[in-house]
């Protein structure tokens, strides 16, 4: 299979933490923190539904064998998520018209086949486009992109595929440079190194990376085991869950679980003093923080989590956490 010629991905021990003006950090983590509030209170719906395993999984293999780095892998997750949802969307909203009597039967259900018969391309479109998306390195190309499909079995020209991700991008009004968790993450870890963490950032950077893999491939149950901690109840009613989804879509909330887990696997001494750190410079309280890390390390090592080592309470009040960032740095 013809593959890319590319560096590998650069070390971890190569990512530098510090050298970027205060100023420039401060509005970046506004910004963030005001993308965040947005995504939050817009999330509804079937929001989440396509962070599947499996899919992220193929997203993540497909990546490492194109010798993408992390922030592709993740933004591609994101973009597809997104473009999935709208035509899930898309194709109820054409049932619900059908079920009316206002257009030709069999309408939506020539949509759904069409929508599963092209996943894969679409999947990899994503890919391709999170691609693009990392300027500093080289694209791509779709040779590479149709060879790939071809040893799956699937035969598509160039003229598809190029009209695929102008599918996605018509789809999503052409917004898909986001900001992943991952991009929260760091800017967290920026700000903690300033503000005089004990542990290093670029030791934590490396266990957060891990840590945010394990959290989307194991989105579900992670986030069922959250629902069920803030609400105090193994049972949650499907009304519940709905509330619940703007939760998911909580990027800050995610970063800060992300970090907290880290630095309790690094130094669980310093934890409570990163967990300080993290509720002031977002707002978060130090229970939410504390439940998100319990369930990440319950769902990675299993034991030793903060709730048994440290005296910030593991439990939420009965409602779903919220991030309510702030610009402090």
């Amino acid at each position: 299979m013809d593959r890319p010629e590319r560096p590998r991905l650069s070390s971890l021990s190569d990512f530098r933490f510090g050298a970027v003006a205060t100023e420039t950090i401060e509005d970046t983590l506004l910004y963030l923190a005001q993308r965040n509030e947005q995504a939050v209170q817009e999330a509804a719906g079937r929001m989440g539904s396509f962070r599947e395993t499996r899919i992220v999984e193929f997203v993540f293999l497909l990546s490492e064998q194109w010798c993408l780095e992390k922030s592709v892998s993740y933004q591609a997750v994101e973009i597809l998520e997104r473009f999935m949802v709208k035509q899930a969307e898309n194709i109820c909203r054409q049932a619900t018209i059908q079920l009316r009597g206002k257009s030709e039967p069999q309408n939506w259900r020539g949509l759904k086949e069409q929508l599963f018969n092209k996943f894969i391309l679409r999947l990899v479109s994503c890919v391709q486009l999170a691609s693009k998306l990392s300027f500093h390195y080289k694209i791509i190309s779709n040779i590479t992109v149709l060879n790939f499909l071809r040893a799956l079995g699937y035969l598509h020209t160039k003229e598809e595929l190029l009209e695929s991700e102008l599918d996605v991008l018509k789809s999503l009004n052409f917004q898909i440079n986001l900001p992943t968790p991952l991009a929260y993450v760091e800017m967290l870890l920026e700000v903690l190194g300033y503000n005089g963490c004990l542990v290093p950032a670029t030791q934590l950077h490396a266990t957060c990376l891990i840590l945010l893999d394990l959290v989307y491939l194991l989105h579900e149950p992670v986030y069922e085991s959250l629902l069920r901690a803030s609400i105090e109840n193994s049972t949650p009613s499907q009304l519940q869950g709905e509330k619940f989804v703007s939760v998911k879509e909580d990027f800050m909330l995610l970063a800060v679980g992300i970090i907290a887990a880290s630095a309790f696997i690094q130094n669980h001494e310093c934890w409570s003093q990163v967990m300080g750190h993290l509720q002031s410079i977002t707002g978060i309280a130090l229970e939410s923080i504390a439940e998100f890390s319990y369930a990440i390390l319950t769902h990675s090592v299993g034991a030793s989590t903060p709730g048994q080592q440290q005296p910030v309470p593991p439990h939420l009040v009965a409602q779903p956490p919220r991030a309510a960032a702030s610009s402090n740095t």
